[in-house]
């Protein structure tokens, strides 16, 4: 994807949404999310990834936060937070573990972003995407942060 050019870009984009339905498991949607749709979307509306985060779709939610990888590795994190807002109800493990790893990435490169999000959801976000979120941050945070009692 990297050396195509332009419009080869486009067609894998276009090729690999017509066929998400194939994308069936979380190897194959983190091996290619942030690659493929992120990556080309990068200079463009970046609606179809909110469009993806409310799909019946398991595997085309998780490809709507993955794909916000490439942005975070931008350092653009404004649609991996309201991504991850959008998928704070999500019912689905794979979900919660997708969302608190794409929350610590952000975390990794502007600390303050990530606890904006958290001191805001960490009362009613799933434990597992809290826990991924914060698996960096120092014990007594950590800490802090299960046990409700960060400000």
């Amino acid at each position: 994807f990297k050396k195509s050019n332009d419009n080869n870009r486009e067609n894998i984009y276009k090729f690999y949404l017509k066929n998400s339905k194939f994308i069936n498991n979380w190897d194959l949607v983190d091996s290619s999310a942030e690659h493929i749709v992120g990556a080309y979307l990068y200079n463009f509306d970046r609606q179809p990834i909110y469009k993806l985060a409310v799909s019946k779709s398991l595997w085309e939610r998780r490809i709507s936060i993955i794909s916000t990888y490439y942005f975070i590795k931008q350092n653009q994190f404004d649609d991996t937070l309201k991504i991850s807002e959008i998928l704070l109800r999500d019912k689905e493990d794979l979900i919660h573990k997708a969302v608190g790893w794409m929350l610590r990435e952000v975390g990794k490169r502007n600390i303050e972003n990530e606890e904006l999000f958290l001191k805001k959801h960490y009362k009613t976000m799933p434990r597992t995407m809290l826990r991924y979120a914060i698996e960096k941050f120092p014990e007594e945070k950590r800490r802090e942060y299960l046990y409700g009692s960060s400000n």
